[in-house]
């Protein structure tokens, strides 16, 4: 009697046991909220895979600023997704090295590759990669299916009067990667003989990322020098540095009327305005002793205002509206013959 009492008193406890145990695993199961919450719904919903983090930079999905409708879309990371995403996108710089680097799953009827650069082409590398298997372009370039430039011009909410930040210094320039043999550097080394110029980063003067506005802010001029000429590669360089932060940008890059498309012609002065670098250094200093002739270059900011898309996020959240617009479907042969 005892003995059965024993037996049934062990096996009360292992049926408890296993118990526990599927509790325990089910609750430790995760699920991932958005997708469960996304792809459960009823309504229609396009799927968005990000195969790769833009340079292995993270930021919060389905999170875009109120001036992106997402609705209706779902942005992931999760290459599981792969066979149920609408869209792919591939970062150019992330997967260049090797075509292993692209998706290697059996690939779902219709679904969008979409091919995404920031880089200009005289920095990217194995274009051939990706060859016939990209329906959609995502880049600086105007003529890309989805245009995301490094920044643009916004009518303000509301009327504001633009107060040009307090100067104290005539011209700066950040710039990190220096190759002797670059135009922009070639350009610089004849201008500094006519005027003074203070440049910041790599193996310069030390900028602080805490500093970076109140420093460059103080400046009268900054040049915005292009690392390579290619249509309508205009950059933070500009559009940061310079137009956001509050004073003139001196540009070399390319052609005027390319910078015309995007800012007013007084905005900004270009290297190809003057035939030799002494003469712009020239223009410069009589501009410092003019002020009311320097003010003239912000005359626009009393209508317009500069935003920089700084944050990746604005650049992956267009894709929503671009997908939910129904673009045809087609195949392009080679992305290299185009974005030159």
């Amino acid at each position: 009697m005892e003995s059965i009492k024993f037996l049934f008193l062990l096996l009360f406890q292992v049926v408890l046991s296993v118990f526990l145990f599927i509790l325990f695993q089910d609750k430790s199961k995760k699920p991932e909220k958005n997708v469960s919450l996304y792809l459960m719904s009823e309504e229609p919903v396009i799927t968005i895979l990000l195969w790769t983090w833009p340079f292995g930079y993270r930021f919060i999905l389905n999170q875009c600023p109120s001036s992106f409708d997402i609705t209706g879309c779902f942005f992931t990371a999760n290459r599981t997704l792969f066979l149920e995403a609408d869209a792919v996108v591939l970062h150019q710089r992330d997967v260049c090295s090797s075509k292993d680097q692209l998706p290697q799953f059996p690939r779902p009827p219709k679904q969008y590759w979409i091919w995404f650069s920031m880089e200009s082409p005289s920095h990217i590398v194995n274009l051939s990669f990706i060859d016939n298997l990209i329906n959609l372009t995502m880049s600086y370039r105007a003529d890309s299916d989805i245009f995301t430039p490094w920044g643009w011009l916004k009518k303000p909410d509301n009327a504001q009067i633009f107060s040009i930040p307090k100067k104290t210094s005539l011209v700066a320039w950040v710039i990190s990667n220096w190759n002797p043999s670059n135009r922009r550097i070639i350009y610089y080394q004849e201008l500094k003989k006519h005027i003074h110029v203070n440049i910041y980063g790599k193996q310069h003067l030390p900028l602080p990322r805490a500093n970076h506005s109140d420093t460059l802010s103080k400046y009268k001029f900054y040049l915005a020098f292009e690392n390579s000429l290619h249509e309508d590669y205009i950059t933070e360089k500009l559009w940061y540095n310079a137009l956001v932060l509050g004073n003139v940008p001196v540009v070399l890059g390319p052609p005027r009327q390319n910078y015309e498309r995007f800012i007013p012609p007084d905005s900004f002065i270009h290297v190809d305005d003057f035939s030799t670098a002494q003469e712009l250094a020239s223009y410069l200093l009589e501009l410092d002793k003019d002020d009311h002739k320097y003010q003239q270059y912000f005359n626009w900011r009393s209508k317009l205002q500069p935003e920089s898309a700084i944050p990746w996020v604005s650049h992956y959240c267009k894709i929503c509206k671009a997908l939910k617009e129904g673009p045809n479907y087609r195949t392009i042969p080679s992305i290299s013959r185009w974005f030159k």
